[in-house]
């Protein structure tokens, strides 16, 4: 069995003879003397081979990646790597036994390799060899223990909820998996294990976690994936400010033991409505200074139409200032961003610059010498500063110009890359009303707890309810989100008829939930965060799938094992199942 690790040997073990262990990472003859870079998980020791050594031959055959067993004793080095956590060490090999030898390579094995992602992703095994994404993998399994042992101190019980469930509505598409036993049902693989972990507080665990694998059909990206891990967690006798405590503690050892950085908490808390009108996100990214103002006041009494139209149908006119950088945007450069905001369904993008003391831009002739000087005043202006203007209703006007200052905070250099900006939003709203769907639709999901105020309203007016629920953002990212849960049988039924659910289909989807109301459920809360996400922003990285093992694409497949594939006619016909063509 292997014993050692080729990286944790010093200067101080010169004059040992030890058993090594791993891959050929490099080999180099130089004059007779072949010099072998052997590396394991722990990193790199060089091995030397001198002409007249019986193992000479030997070594002038090995090629990258061939698996060694190495005999030797630790010698100095003469010519020392600094660059290398070994480099003032060698081993001089008195045996040398090849355990496995590789093919020609599909890429090399290196940091800096210029391999297609997708070549990578089908020979993911080859590509963890990598420091790059070996590291990632460690410092994750760091964060998960992390995670264990913190919660385990703060008398967390660890237990497990099923992967097989049902699947309920309100939330993206399931994945299905069908019965064999009962042919055409099915069952679905969980999104999150809500129901279970607020079902273990109503039979009395009190406090519950787990490291749960979660499973959503929804459209990918780069910080999203078909399955994906969550710290699962959930609570009893709680309020939202025990939770945000409680898990701000948890990402303090985090960033203390992964970054040796001492995070300052409490961190900031913002309230969505805050968060929305003045970043034009529920998760700004607090790394630089750039908020949205609200100009609607300077244009009451325009005459300008578009303006107008605009006031009249109760919208408004927000901008972004970009001090210093009017100069930078040339015309074309502006109508880039204009297509940013469209993309968002603003009508257009208007800009006004500061030059030479006074304003000019696209809407300058419909600014009055009034107007002029009050935005000046208002907006702080000074010589060559930008204004960015959009004007629409609330919801268009703030997400455009919100998404518009994300990019802009990226492409000009604003953010603090040195630091991480955490904190929570609050108060969200409880529902939020689909375009597609032609109603309104829980926000987080139909179990979270509205405010006090809001319970009143739930069937009247839906857009004024807000809830007990907060996101922990991190850089930009949603990086975990909770909420206080409903925990009694009225509150949660009014909240199935508000989200357009009959009694019958309340009792159909949910009725073994709503009947474990009535049996003392206590009142509790929980939060779950993106171990993937968590792991991203742990080690810098802005691809998920750099901190899991084994992802799949954006189009949700496996290159490595070809999945999803076609299965054979005998299992579908177990399943009942009839493929269409």
């Amino acid at each position: 069995m292997k014993t050692t690790n080729n990286g944790s040997f010093t200067i101080q073990d010169v004059g040992k003879k030890e058993t090594f262990y791993g891959w050929v990472q490099k080999k180099r003859n130089l004059g007779g003397l072949i010099f072998i870079d052997l590396r394991d998980r722990s990193g790199i020791i060089q091995l030397v081979v001198r002409p007249e050594n019986k193992n000479y031959e030997l070594a002038e055959s090995l090629r990258s990646e061939y698996v060694l067993k190495v005999e030797g004793e630790i010698a100095e080095r003469e010519n020392k790597n600094t660059n290398l956590a070994t480099g003032e060490i060698e081993v001089m090999v008195e045996k040398l036994t090849v355990l496995n030898t590789s093919k020609d390579l599909p890429f090399e094995i290196k940091n800096d390799t210029t391999a297609l992602e997708d070549t990578r992703l089908k020979y993911r095994y080859l590509d963890l060899r990598r420091d790059t994404l070996k590291e990632k993998l460690i410092t994750r399994s760091k964060i998960m223990q992390i995670t264990r042992n913190y919660l385990v101190e703060h008398e967390f019980i660890e237990i497990e909820t099923p992967v097989l469930g049902r699947s309920t509505p309100e939330g993206a598409r399931d994945y299905l998996v069908p019965s064999r036993v009962s042919k055409g049902s099915f069952y679905a693989l969980p999104q999150s294990p809500q129901l279970y972990k607020q079902l273990l507080m109503i039979s009395g665990m009190e406090r519950y976690f787990q490291i749960a694998k979660c499973f959503r059909d929804e459209d990918l990206r780069s910080d999203r994936q078909p399955e994906f891990t969550q710290i699962d967690l959930e609570m009893s006798f709680v309020e939202p400010e025990d939770v945000m405590t409680l898990m701000e503690g948890l990402l303090a050892k985090m960033w203390k033991e992964i970054k040796g950085v001492t995070l300052t908490t409490p961190f900031p808390r913002i309230k969505w409505d805050e968060a929305f009108d003045i970043y034009g996100s529920d998760k700004p990214d607090l790394r630089f200074d750039l908020k949205i103002q609200d100009i609607t006041g300077v244009f009451k009494n325009t005459n300008f139409g578009l303006f107008q139209s605009v006031l009249e149908n109760k919208g408004m006119i927000n901008c972004l200032v970009i001090k210093n950088k009017a100069n930078d945007f040339s015309r074309k450069d502006l109508d880039k961003l204009a297509d940013v905001v469209k993309t968002y369904q603003a009508k257009g993008l208007y800009y006004l610059k500061m030059t030479d003391g006074a304003l000019n831009g696209s809407i300058i002739k419909n600014v009055t010498e009034e107007e002029g000087k009050t935005l000046i005043q208002q907006l702080n202006l000074e010589e060559n500063d930008l204004v960015l203007i959009v004007a629409d209703n609330r919801k268009i006007t703030k997400t455009a110009l919100g998404e518009l200052r994300r990019k802009l905070g990226k492409d000009l250099g604003l953010i603090d890359e040195s630091k991480d900006a955490l904190l929570w939003v609050t108060d969200f709203p409880l529902f939020e009303y689909s375009e597609t769907e032609g109603r309104f639709m829980a926000m987080h999901h139909p179990f979270t707890a509205p405010l006090e105020e809001s319970i009143p309203k739930l069937l009247t007016d839906k857009a004024s309810c807000y809830a007990k629920a907060y996101d922990i953002v991190i850089n930009g990212y949603e990086a975990g989100g909770g909420s206080i849960r409903i925990h009694d049988h009225e509150t949660q039924s009014k909240m199935f008829e508000a989200l357009g659910f009959t009694e019958e289909s309340a009792k159909e989807q949910f009725g073994f939930f709503l009947e474990a109301f009535d049996y003392g459920a206590p009142p509790h809360g929980g939060l779950a965060f993106g171990l993937d996400r968590l792991v991203m922003l742990l080690t810098g990285t802005e691809n998920i799938r750099d901190v899991i093992a084994f992802p799949k694409t954006a189009s949700a497949s496996d290159l490595m094992t070809d999945a999803p594939n076609v299965v054979e006619e005998k299992q579908l016909k177990e399943l009942a199942i009839q493929v269409e063509k």
